[in-house]
């Protein structure tokens, strides 16, 4: 059975009845948790099992926990850990591995114990002098071969603890200048310098099961649309970066997309994208956004099947060993 081609949020820390009924006509792929959701690890584990109730299956549950600024499960309850770019910039060369792997783990940990799936990270975007700041220090670096291994050692950190990954923002959002929240970057870098450097990283994580892509015009390819809704950018995820996964839109409400909520979903859609993700949980919202996703394609079942069948229980381990040791490779800048 097809589920509906959307991944949904919801208003607050629990789901009313008017939410229930909503999603299990929708039948969503999967859901994401913001801040507003996120009280207590009891409150949490009831809400994300209510989620699935809703919908009557195991349903995906995503939420961004990258560190720093964005990480929506916080201290006193859970980890808190730097930016990624932060603690990168001062771990030693030889160490990185070893820390992504921890930061990796730990988070897998955090985000099971309350029934969350799918953390969306890491992030392989550049960091270049002109990435805006909502972004930078959210990066893991400038190198493609760097950021590819740091992504590559949280991802398996991530796996071993049960949690799959969303690799973002495809393909590439290092040379934006612009919040894609508020405004839409347009990069005018040529496809050879594109193809050589934004998109290398993106190339060396091809494999991995999820990915979401960048609200950007990259003029070079496509002048008019971005990549979240140009066939042209999704062929070259596709084709020329050879990613064969899941493909989600970034949050159809930023306002770096035109048009209506319809229109940004239909266009999505039409491009290439497998799901499209709407984040605010506004009921008349949602029900525009589900409308005109409609349902997954077969290919986008198969790709979905295929990403969760990549998810295994976590392997046992010494979590407060684990922790110890991560406290002391990153300098005593987490907590927890």
């Amino acid at each position: 059975m097809s589920h509906g081609a959307a991944i949904l949020g919801c208003l607050g820390p629990t789901i009313s009845p008017g939410e229930a009924a909503f999603y299990a006509d929708a039948d969503p792929w999967g859901f994401i948790l913001f801040a507003r959701n996120v009280e207590t690890p009891d409150q949490l584990r009831r809400l994300t099992a209510g989620l699935r109730a809703s919908v009557g299956r195991e349903a995906p549950i995503l939420v961004d926990q990258e560190g720093g600024r964005v990480q929506r499960l916080r201290a006193p309850h859970w980890r808190e850990f730097p930016p990624p770019l932060d603690q990168l910039t001062a771990t030693p060369p030889a160490q990185v591995a070893r820390t992504m792997w921890l930061r990796g783990r730990l988070i897998a940990a955090d985000l099971a114990s309350v029934g969350i799936n799918v953390n969306c990270a890491p992030s392989a975007d550049l960091a270049e002098p002109e990435t805006h700041p909502f972004l930078a220090n959210r990066c893991y670096g400038s190198d493609p071969a760097t950021v590819a291994a740091a992504g590559r050692a949280l991802v398996a950190g991530m796996a071993a603890g049960g949690v799959l990954p969303v690799l973002k923002h495809m393909p590439g959002h290092g040379r934006a200048r612009l919040d894609t929240h508020h405004e839409l970057p347009r990069v005018d870098a040529t496809v050879a310098d594109l193809m050589a450097h934004d998109f290398a990283p993106f190339r060396a994580l091809r494999d991995l099961p999820m990915a979401m892509t960048a609200h950007i015009v990259f003029s070079a390819i496509d002048p008019d649309a971005p990549a979240t809704c140009s066939p042209a950018m999704i062929r070259v995820i596709r084709e020329q970066i050879g990613f064969q996964g899941l493909l989600m839109t970034d949050d159809l409400s930023m306002q770096a997309l035109s048009g209506s909520l319809q229109d940004r979903a239909a266009a999505a859609i039409a491009a290439g994208c497998d799901l499209v993700l709407h984040c605010n949980g506004q009921p008349g919202e949602m029900a525009q956004v589900v409308a005109a996703a409609g349902r997954m394609t077969a290919p986008a079942m198969t790709r979905a099947a295929s990403a969760l069948a990549r998810q295994h229980p976590a392997d046992p381990v010494d979590i407060a060993a684990l922790a110890a040791e991560f406290e002391a490779l990153a300098g005593g800048r987490g907590n927890g």
